[in-house]
């Protein structure tokens, strides 16, 4: 804390003075005092025994009187102004991280901005050299199939490495975090990318949900919660922590990232046979890629192009979208049964918004009634819903008492799962279908369509979800 009130004092009381100090102009040099500008020193016989008497100099049997203490800067601030202040702080600094990452380890030089410039005329070599100055535990093979992947997600057309990028400033920090805490290659966070593009929310035709993609058995075997109103598998935190345990047993079983990263797309029998067809004891992904499933041949190499695009962008003059989460978020301990429009009104903060924050709640209830769950603000409406939670306690009954009767439930349920998408410029049904994760067919069953190559502009798509 003795670290960050100096940074808070900074961003509070220094913006004025930095800015002045930013419109003057600049020397590299530092000006010399002339003798004449030098101030003169001044005799002892001139200064008036008045002056000396009122002001004798100390003596070890007089001491000096300590001088007041300054008020705090920060003692005048609301708990709610404070939290703005550190909130201000911390997006300045995942924003400054965010861009760290890509100055310090991935550099550009003279000769990348010249076969950028080529795009598709860059030769394998180059392509070769950038992933093995990843220098990662994942082995990150290059071959034709990879540039395949590479070539996709870097088009300018999909944008979408562009959206990852912006989403990334959010859950990245946390996967990264879970991934060193658990001893993972920080390269596995690329996975959610293939996986759900990066939404927590995603669904896929098999049942598939969350960022990491569980399947209900597998995550229920990793501890996570799944039920009516409750689905961890879509909690961005406890969905990372599962995954990563689940990627160390699978490393573990191969002691081969690849095969370890095809097993979690498929599942571990799939590769055990795989592995017993390719026979003669070849172990590696690409040893036995003709006998995976069709899908899991494109996973790892889609791992690599995704891993290459991240890394990679501003040489494909891919620029980064905004986040569309803040960045700057703080968890709270609810420990009572509890709606997010309880919290949404009282605080005046958006539900989507603590939707998008908290995901994990099918229906908007926090089911805290025989244990706790956690709630995530962002950090600038911590102390407010903290000022103002009595308020938003005494809201139970109008917000709970519809979720009582059990058809309530189930039509606030059909009421989450249903999704409309209004057709903008550009779109495509399968760019739709990839978004949402689900299929083409699905869209034009769910809407009635012939000709999936007719799309109007402002057609609103139903799009069915959990």
């Amino acid at each position: 804390m003795k670290r960050l009130i100096p940074l808070l004092l900074l961003l509070a009381f220094g913006a004025s003075q930095a800015s002045a100090l930013d419109r003057r102009p600049r020397s590299r040099k530092r000006p010399v005092r002339s003798e004449q500008s030098a101030p003169a020193a001044v005799p002892a016989a001139a200064i008036p025994a008045a002056a000396t008497a009122e002001n004798p100099e100390p003596r070890p049997d007089r001491p000096e009187e300590p001088a007041a203490e300054a008020p705090h800067p920060l003692t005048d601030l609301t708990p709610e102004a404070i939290d703005s202040l550190l909130a201000a702080w911390r997006e300045r600094q995942s924003e400054k991280c965010f861009e760290r990452f890509f100055d310090q380890y991935v550099g550009i030089d003279s000769a990348d901005l010249a076969a950028a410039a080529a795009a598709d005329k860059t030769p394998d070599s180059v392509y070769v050299r950038r992933l093995r100055d990843l220098v990662s535990p994942v082995p990150l093979s290059y071959n034709y199939i990879v540039r395949g992947y590479i070539d996709r997600y870097t088009a300018a057309s999909t944008g979408t490495i562009s959206r990852m990028l912006g989403l990334s400033k959010y859950y990245f920090p946390m996967i990264e975090e879970e991934l060193i805490r658990q001893g993972l290659p920080v390269e596995l966070r690329a996975l959610p990318i293939i996986e759900s593009a990066l939404s927590p929310t995603a669904i896929s035709p098999m049942g598939a949900a969350g960022l990491w993609q569980f399947m209900p058995a597998t995550g229920k075997v990793y501890g996570l919660e799944i039920n009516s109103l409750v689905d961890e598998r879509c909690d961005p935190v406890r969905a990372t922590s599962a995954a990563c345990r689940y990627l160390a047993d699978l490393h573990a079983l191969y002691g081969d990232w690849t095969l370890a990263i095809a097993a979690y797309n498929c599942g571990p029998g799939n590769v055990n046979k795989a592995i017993a067809r390719a026979g003669g004891g070849k172990r590696s992904f690409w040893d036995i890629y003709d006998f995976l499933p069709r899908e899991t041949r494109g996973y790892v190499p889609a791992f690599i192009g995704a891993t290459y695009a991240y890394a990679y962008h501003e040489l494909h003059g891919i620029e980064c979208t905004d986040a569309p989460l803040p960045l700057a978020t703080d968890t709270l301990r609810i420990d009572r049964l509890m709606h997010l429009g309880q919290v949404a009104s009282t605080i005046d903060l958006p539900i989507e918004v603590l939707r998008q924050l908290n995901p994990q709640y099918r229906l908007d209830i926090i089911p805290a009634t025989t244990k706790p769950y956690t709630l995530v603000l962002p950090q600038r409406y911590v102390a407010r819903y903290i000022e103002r939670q009595d308020s938003i306690f005494a809201k139970d009954s109008a917000y709970l008492k519809e979720y009582i009767d059990p058809a309530n439930i189930e039509k606030k349920r059909q009421e989450r799962r249903l999704t409309i998408y209004v057709v903008k410029r550009g779109d495509t049904l399968g760019a739709i279908a990839r978004r949402y994760r689900v299929t083409t067919a699905q869209l034009m069953r769910w809407n009635g369509i012939k000709n999936p190559d007719r799309l109007r502009l402002g057609q609103r798509l139903r799009i069915e979800g959990r």
